[in-house]
């Protein structure tokens, strides 16, 4: 694995794709490789992210805050038990670019589970992982601590431990803000094209016409994609990277779920508002303070069609939400009066 761009390295809503040595600012992608493309959900990526974000120790947006109120003290209780994890997670995303063996590209086939994913994480060899650590570490020696060879064991510990206590349990929500994303981006895709799919992936990322995608403003030779696969993976957590396998067969880019999004999904529903238009009904109203189709309200509520549906039609005829048509969409948005109800409810 040649690597990786990796995680967020600015404070705020900036992100950059820090790059290895050989990394590229701009990637040249034929029409082939551009075509089959695709969006996938990876659970392993969402582990990464979280992982990141209990490294980071700090709330980068106000829904994360909760989340970490109520993990981080285990996560550092955890990594004080073992002192070789709290030194490799660090050393192993926490550079310039991280360590190959923990972050594996997604395959792209079928739907993976967990296991499916850290698998490749728990078989690396050791001298895969002391070398790819190195890496990681700018080139020099292991710390004494880490030169060992149950390096890959370790960080697939870590891993675990992260999906299973924080990640697991919120995962139905956290998929739910996933696919909402993959509609928004392929109805941007189908709308606007590439610029407008790939546009507002991450900060310093964007489309710049004849096949050409700049994934950072590092001036590097443009890297060619021709005859592979190309995925993108949106994880709910604010950091991104970039990666492709060993044989350079399979590239994907991790980045941020749009905040519009997330933060929508992390709205509460006020319990006035609940008990008048019943719970389901108030979910859908207080999501439309941005407009949404009903793939995507029904990504984010994890109702059925057919009941998002119905919950839209008595809006509509309430006066308290409206659609308009947006290329092949038709979006659902809040009107004043429905404003004005979840305002007054919030207020009681």
């Amino acid at each position: 694995m040649r690597m990786r761009g990796v995680s967020e390295r600015a404070r705020g809503d900036r992100y950059s794709f820090a790059r290895r040595r050989n990394d590229m600012g701009t990637w040249q992608i034929d029409t082939d490789t551009l075509a089959g493309s695709r969006f996938v959900v990876s659970p392993l990526a969402e582990t990464v992210s979280a992982l990141n974000s209990l490294e980071r120790g700090r709330p980068e947006h106000p829904g994360e805050r909760a989340w970490l109120d109520a993990h981080l003290p285990a996560y550092r209780a955890r990594q004080a038990a073992d002192p070789v994890a709290a030194l490799l997670v660090p050393a192993g995303l926490g550079g310039s670019w991280s360590a190959d063996f923990i972050t594996p590209t997604p395959t792209g086939e079928g739907a993976p589970t967990f296991e499916d994913e850290v698998a490749p994480v728990r078989a690396a060899t050791a001298e895969r992982a002391r070398a790819d650590l190195a890496v990681a570490l700018g080139g020099g020696p292991l710390p004494p601590l880490l030169d060992r060879d149950d390096l890959a064991r370790r960080a697939a510990d870590v891993l675990h431990w992260v999906w299973l206590h924080t990640v697991l349990p919120d995962w139905p929500r956290r998929r739910r803000i996933i696919e909402a994303d993959i509609v928004a981006r392929t109805g941007q895709l189908s709308q606007g094209g590439w610029a407008a799919a790939l546009g507002g992936l991450c900060p310093g990322m964007r489309w710049l016409g004849g096949s050409r995608l700049q994934i950072n403003a590092h001036d590097y030779p443009p890297k060619q994609l021709s005859g592979v696969q190309l995925l993108f993976v949106p994880v709910t957590q604010r950091s991104g990277w970039a990666s492709w396998d060993d044989d350079a067969e399979r590239y994907a880019l991790v980045y941020p779920c749009s905040g519009t999004l997330a933060d929508a999904d992390r709205a509460r529903v006020p319990d006035s508002l609940s008990r008048l238009l019943g719970p389901a009904r108030a979910s859908v109203l207080v999501l439309l303070t941005s407009p949404k189709s009903t793939t995507q309200l029904v990504a984010l509520t994890g109702q059925a069609l057919g009941s998002v549906g119905r919950h839209l039609k008595i809006l509509l005829d309430a006066g308290l939400a409206d659609r308009r048509r947006a290329g092949r969409s038709v979006l659902y948005f809040r009107t004043e009066a429905g404003d004005v109800l979840v305002g007054a409810r919030r207020g009681h």
